[in-house]
């Protein structure tokens, strides 16, 4: 929203000076992007000098100029002035520069085969005088410094450029802007002139809103004025309009925009003779075209809102009018058009048909719908005062009323949200000067909305209106208090986190994936389940809730076997469902494991997994977080899936009806009909919502791990030493180096043979170093690594292996 600050003051009446409007602007929440020069065409005309003036080969009378624009650069400009010569000082116009006089713009031309870039000008070319015999002669001893720069001087007022949020449709209008500035005391707002008029006689236009589905429009207000003389606007309204980067076209026209961006009150003026009879707002009907003020023709789809006569559409209702009715500067008599058009309609149909207009930008955020009469009244003021004219009765057709919104908001509200105490006389007087009606009603105000503010609805948003206008930079900033009174996680949280950890130390990497997954695969777990599908799925294979989470691990396990990654274990935990109801789903932690235990291993023969893995896995997980293993009972009745005669059920106690985990190999079935390629495949399950447990063996689960925030580094060395000497001594003597930042110890090597003596042996250890504290530098990894190696060739007389 651009606007400058003489049109901000012909609503607000305010001693504060340039720079502190914008702060306050800033503060009120309106976002500043620039406030500089609007740009004019005449920045396009600079000072020049001719290097050299030849013949032209081709013609007589014109000459070929070497013209110095500054910056170290010339081109080459023919010219038919006969004072074009060498060392003149001139005035150089450039391709794409619009010459004041006859408002021709440039561009590259060849002048009898002789390329020319821009124009040398006359005085009567730059509207200085009416000498045209010549081409600009300027003082040497005035210009010969500013060869480079622009002739004209700027002197537009500066631009106020607002970065205007979706919300703040007010603002789109100098006057909204205005009202939020008086309201945060940078000045008075002043009153609306009396918009009364004269009128003669009632509308002989009809106009009707037709009712039906969809309607786009709520009301239409007209006015017909007939015997008008449309003209060139007056200098003040151009200078208004061309100060914001508005082009000026006619008077009426321009009365339009001003009052559009005056009031954010879109308008629209007819062509009364063009129209056929009568005015008809209606949905479109598909294939319907027109063709708009952008010279383009589009197609319409069904329920678009249009305008409409008897021979057809004058254009779309709130975006664009069409050029059957568009006036001219012989119009005579016009249709004035003041309405309200729902943002839904206008946002769809201007992003179906791909058009951005003033009016749009304002309609589908929502303007005031109570703005329909003031809107009309003065702009017929200012086309009767600028093209005369007589003024029927004003029309206002009305579809749907606009219905008041109300707040109740309780005083203590703004202090409990944003920590500053504000008095209940400063809350009223403040969303009083923002346009809101209020009512006291003991600790509670009763507030109307005003009919331009359709983004307020709650007691939150009534808390910003306030907050911005004292200023967010009175909330104070304040740490939150680091004792926890109550704990953040509840029981199931703290289960739910906890076996992650549990079931991520058993060498399994946890996934995330969606919560629904591909039918097909969902088929070969979902049991007696329900199959629920997805109305509009992201994806074609992603088009059901999934029963399992197994449909979702499989198919990601396939997909790192076929890229030849061998024995993974895979787990997440997260909701299946059951119905597509709220509340039917269940949190479940799933793991699956694939290929051979002890695979590469020097220590033992590697061998494929079987039930037992999977059993070990889930007992000791249960273990872990506190169940008596005495108490459980194993089944083996388990879903169809699962491996019959190689997997179990377990419950948490022996009465119990309904298991808290499965476990063992997957079906044989499953195997086949998904293609996977390895040599086993186990499974397990564990239904969260099913454990029982109290909150003091929850407690003592954050005991059984230790875990760091900082990154750990990885080890290996190599000791040859005597081969009675025990490797669990050696381990030992390691851990004791520093039991801080040394958190594990793994054999992975134990070598005897060629150039090691007989009596030795070489073993090879991995260590993982992490800080609890701090991230460890080169320096701290290198100090521990020396210790390591003095630590154990001075106890064990071990050297380190080369």
């Amino acid at each position: 929203m651009k606007f400058t600050i003489d049109w901000l003051k012909d609503h607000l009446d305010t001693k504060l000076n340039d720079e502190k409007i914008i702060d306050k602007l800033t503060n009120v929440g309106l976002e500043v992007e620039s406030f500089q020069t609007q740009p004019s065409e005449l920045d396009n005309f600079i000072v020049a000098k001719i290097i050299s003036s030849e013949k032209h080969p081709n013609a007589d009378r014109l000459k070929v100029c070497e013209v110095d624009i500054g910056k170290n650069e010339n081109v080459k400009v023919v010219c038919g002035a006969p004072n074009a010569k060498k060392n003149l000082i001139t005035v150089y116009a450039p391709p794409g520069a619009i010459i004041p006089k006859n408002q021709m713009k440039l561009s590259v031309s060849k002048i009898r085969g002789v390329t020319s870039y821009g124009m040398l000008c006359s005085e009567a070319e730059l509207k200085l005088s009416d000498e045209s015999q010549g081409i600009t002669e300027l003082s040497r001893n005035k210009y010969e410094s500013k060869i480079g720069k622009n002739y004209f001087s700027n002197n537009a007022t500066k631009v106020i450029d607002l970065s205007i949020t979706p919300n703040r449709a007010d603002c789109l209008g100098v006057r909204g802007i205005a009202r939020d500035l008086a309201a945060s005391g940078s000045g008075k707002l002043r009153k609306k002139n009396s918009s009364k008029i004269k009128s003669f006689g009632k509308q002989n236009l009809k106009v009707k809103i037709q009712r039906e589905k969809n309607q786009g429009c709520s009301a239409f207000g007209s006015f017909l004025i007939k015997d008008v003389k449309n003209k060139e606007s007056p200098k003040w309204l151009k200078d208004k309009l061309l100060s914001v980067g508005q082009k000026p076209i006619s008077a009426i026209v321009d009365i339009t925009n001003y009052v559009m961006l005056d009031l954010n009150r879109p308008l629209h003026a007819y062509d009364a003779d063009k129209i056929d009879t009568e005015i008809l707002v209606r949905n479109s009907k598909k294939g319907e075209s027109f063709e708009a003020l952008d010279k383009k023709k589009y197609v319409l789809e069904d329920n678009m809102c249009v305008i409409t006569d008897k021979s057809g559409i004058l254009g779309l209702g709130g975006i664009i009018g069409g050029t059957r009715s568009a006036t001219e500067f012989g119009t005579t008599n016009i249709l004035l058009e003041s309405a309200y058009f729902y943002p839904k309609s206008i946002r769809k149909t201007s992003k179906s048909l791909n058009i951005d207009t003033d009016a749009k930008h304002r309609f589908e955020r929502g303007i005031d719908p109570n703005s329909i009469e003031e809107g009309l009244l003065v702009a017929a003021n200012l086309i009767k005062k600028i093209c005369g004219g007589t003024i029927s009765k004003k029309d206002i057709q009305i579809n749907e009323k606009f219905k008041k919104r109300k707040v109740s908001f309780p005083v203590t509200k703004l202090q409990s949200i944003t920590g500053f105490k504000v008095s209940e006389k400063e809350i009223v007087k403040i969303l009083d000067s923002l346009g809101f009606k209020i009512t006291k009603k003991k600790k509670f105000l009763d507030l109307i909305v005003p009919s331009w503010r359709p983004d307020i609805e709650q007691e939150i948003d009534i808390v910003e209106e306030v907050a911005r206008i004292i200023g967010y930079d009175k909330i104070k900033t304040e740490l939150p208090e680091k004792v926890r009174i109550k704990p953040t996680l509840n029981k199931q949280q703290k289960l739910f986190h906890f076996l992650q950890r549990s079931v991520a130390s058993k060498g399994y990497l946890e996934t995330v994936t969606w919560s629904f997954t591909d039918s097909k695969i969902n088929e070969l777990f979902k049991e007696d389940k329900k199959e629920i599908e997805i109305v509009n799925p992201i994806s074609s294979d992603l088009n059901v809730l999934r029963s399992s989470i197994f449909s979702n691990l499989i198919f990601y396990l396939k997909k790192n076997l076929d890229r030849d990654f061998k024995d993974i274990s895979m787990f997440e935990i997260g909701p299946i469902f059951t119905g597509n109801k709220p509340g039917e789903q269940e949190i479940v932690l799933a793991g699956i494991k694939s290929g051979l235990a002890s695979r590469l291993n020097w220590l033992e023969k590697d061998r494929k997994l079987d039930v037992f893995d999977s059993k070990r896995d889930v007992m000791q997980t249960l273990h872990e977080i506190g169940l008596d293993i005495n108490k459980i009972k194993i089944d083996t009745k388990t879903p169809n899936y699962y491996h019959p005669g190689k997997s179990g059920a377990i419950y948490q106690n022996s009465f119990d009806k309904v298991p808290i985990v499965f476990f063992g190999e997957i079906h044989p079935n499953i195997i086949h009909k998904v293609d996977i390629k390895t040599d086993a495949l186990i499974i397990f399950e564990v239904f969260l919502d099913r454990i029982k447990i109290s909150e003091r063996k929850i407690k003592d689960m954050k005991s059984k791990f230790q875990y760091s925030d900082f990154q750990k580094s990885e080890r290996d060395f190599a000791f040859v030493l005597d081969k009675s000497f025990e490797v669990q001594e050696l381990i030992k003597i390691i851990s004791d180096v520093d039991k801080d930042l040394i958190k594990s110890i793994r054999v992975f090597d134990v070598y005897e043979g060629d150039n090691i003596d007989k009596d030795k042996k070489s073993v090879a250890l991995n260590v993982t170093i992490q800080s609890t504290n701090k991230s460890l530098t080169d320096e701290d990894l290198n100090n521990l690594n020396k210790l390591i190696i003095s630590s154990v060739e001075n106890k064990t007389g071990a050297k380190l292996r080369s």
